[in-house]
């Protein structure tokens, strides 16, 4: 087995609420401007243990997201070890296939690679993303008539089949990436969170 990873990502966007994306419509204004973040709960890569990282982008959608031609900025935790670092870039580049391998395909460029302080405390759609200096947003559930998080289920674009998919917004979204020409700082849009299990 090359890998085997579980953990929580999470997804903030200039959509408005809910994101289109997530059932196979395209951006509410054409193109999408995003973090998207996986946090690892556990993880091996060949034998490498990356519990406790978190991998993060900054990534320009042209236009459908199942169609793919991404631009992402890729920023990995700094407390990885170089060794460490290397086994997710091996994982989240496609370079070890799986199921990770058909979301890299959807990447069509890669404008940067570098190390960043990551902060992912968010659980049940709950919590903040710090990405370095040039993302952060704090996301927040829609609550149901009974209290519990808003979720989705059997959604298109999804990493686990069948998971719950925390629906809500982010009371603050801020990015910028000036090689991905972004330069976000919202109030009141999209954020989605959900789990993940990844076996390769």
């Amino acid at each position: 087995m090359a890998y085997h990873l579980e953990g929580r990502l999470l997804e903030v966007c200039n959509c408005r609420v809910l994101c289109p994306c997530w059932i196979g419509e395209d951006p509410d204004f054409g193109t999408c401007k995003t973090i998207v973040a996986w946090h690892m709960d556990q993880g091996l890569v060949n034998g490498v243990d990356v519990a406790g990282l978190t991998l993060a982008t900054i990534a320009f959608v042209p236009g459908n997201i199942l169609q793919g031609n991404w631009s992402v900025a890729i920023y990995v935790d700094d407390k990885a070890s170089p060794q460490q670092e290397q086994a997710l870039l091996d994982v989240y580049t496609g370079k070890l296939g799986g199921p990770v391998a058909d979301l890299a395909k959807l990447i069509g460029t890669v404008v940067s690679v570098e190390r960043a302080p990551i902060q992912f405390e968010v659980q049940g759609g709950k919590g903040t993303i710090k990405v370095g200096n040039d993302g952060y947003a704090e996301l927040e559930p829609y609550l149901g008539a009974t209290g519990k998080p808003t979720t989705l289920t059997d959604t298109i674009f999804s990493t686990v089949p069948g998971a719950a998919v925390f629906v809500g917004k982010s009371s603050s979204y801020r990015a910028k990436n000036d090689k991905l020409g972004i330069d976000v700082n919202i109030k009141g849009h999209n954020a989605l969170q959900s789990v993940f299990v990844f076996d390769a």
